[in-house]
């Protein structure tokens, strides 16, 4: 399995916050394909990519945030926190689609872009409207590049299970997804598309197991431990599986040798399915990262704040990013970009992601002033019974 990041006490972990930041600024980079920046991106240098380490963190997350609640009995409070927040990602996610469309719409009327279409799974909606249009507020048709808030608002609404599950035993939360992953891989099981064939691109029975292992590293947190110690065999084990994985990626050597001889998610490189291979390097890499001091003391670095701030407000700058890489896509699909301009383009976009940071951030903290301002009045007016007398109507 993987660590948890090593606890730092009750407060915000920002190293968190700074892997979550940096897995949004490579999902950005990743979703304005063909730009010579992606090549540096993680998938590029092993089995796994953004999105996994992106779910395993939102896993993470959940973990820390919603398991009180639960742990102490207000059972129907933790869940409509939950259900809310997935209700939240929910409607960011109808929101951000519409704006996708206005964007590819535009494209095509102004610039002729047809081509980026088939690209974005938009032909449905020219072919059947109707249904695409039913399609969409069901999660059942979704754009490309537009997959994950909806994997993730799905994993939210079972929460509360393996959150339960979770605090009964970790291993056991585990134990069961892991289950649920086998069966999805033996039987395809996968929520459906409509109105096209298949099912979605990131399947969510699949990729519950990656999302489980975080709650558990979340739930471990909590009690200031970690979900599986440091061990030197371990570590060196998936020291090993990295190089590995780095050198066949780097030689683009295809297909693993066992991969015939094996169910295709246990030796391929399924990302519907979540395939062994990438839930593997990704849980590797956590256990690798979170275990070497030397980069908890690197990323509390002045010069990791904007990212850490980007991890923060993930769901905001997700949202954003996500129409400035449509609306990017749109562009290059007109105009020939070099790499300067690419790169210019980019960090155009990740600035205006790192300013919504910024207001989001300057709001809360505002909220927090007043908060605390009104909650110093209060016990003024409770200490003195003529003020709270005559505060009464």
């Amino acid at each position: 399995m993987t660590t948890t990041i090593p606890p730092q006490g009750i407060g915000r972990d920002h190293r968190l916050d700074v892997f979550r930041g940096l897995a949004l600024v490579m999902i950005f980079v990743n979703h304005v394909p063909g730009n010579v920046f992606e090549n540096l991106t993680s998938r590029n240098f092993g089995f796994s990519d953004a999105a996994e380490a992106f779910v395993l963190m939102s896993g993470i997350a959940v973990g820390l945030a919603y398991a009180r609640l639960f742990r102490a009995g207000e059972f129907l409070s933790g869940c409509m926190r939950v259900w809310r927040r997935a209700g939240t990602l929910y409607v960011t996610h109808i929101v951000t689609t519409a704006f996708a469309i206005a964007i590819l719409a535009a494209g095509v009327v102004v610039l002729d872009t047809i081509d980026v279409l088939p690209r974005v799974n938009f032909t449905a909606l020219l072919e059947q409207p109707l249904k695409a249009m039913i399609g969409i507020p069901l999660l059942t048709h979704q754009l490309g590049y537009l997959n994950i808030l909806p994997l993730y608002s799905t994993l939210l609404l079972v929460s509360p299970l393996y959150i339960l599950i979770g605090l009964w035993s970790r291993m056991g939360l585990i134990a069961v997804a892991i289950v649920v992953w086998v069966l999805a891989g033996t039987f395809r099981i996968n929520l459906p598309n409509y109105p096209l064939p298949g099912g979605w691109f990131f399947n969510p029975v699949s990729w519950q197991l990656i999302y489980a292992i975080g709650i558990a590293c979340g739930l471990a947190m909590i009690h200031k431990r970690k979900l599986i110690g440091y061990h030197g065999w371990l570590f060196s084990a998936c020291l090993a599986y990295l190089a590995f994985s780095l050198l066949w990626v780097q030689m683009q050597k295809g297909n693993l040798p066992l991969e015939p001889y094996l169910p295709f998610f246990v030796g391929g490189f399924d990302k519907t399915f979540l395939a062994l291979p990438r839930l593997l390097h990704v849980l590797a890499l956590a256990y690798v990262l979170t275990n070497l001091a030397a980069v908890s003391r690197f990323l509390a670095r002045p010069a990791f704040r904007p990212v850490e701030l980007i991890g923060q407000y993930g769901l905001a700058v997700f949202a954003v990013g996500t129409v400035l890489s449509i609306a990017l896509q749109v562009y290059r699909a007109r105009f020939e970009t070099s790499a300067i301009e690419d790169g210019a383009l980019l960090a155009g976009g990740l600035l205006i992601q790192y300013g919504v940071a910024r207001l989001f951030a300057a709001t809360s903290e505002k909220k927090r002033g007043k908060a605390q301002e009104s909650g110093a009045r209060k016990p003024s007016l409770a200490g003195n019974p003529a003020a709270g007398q005559a505060s009464r109507p």
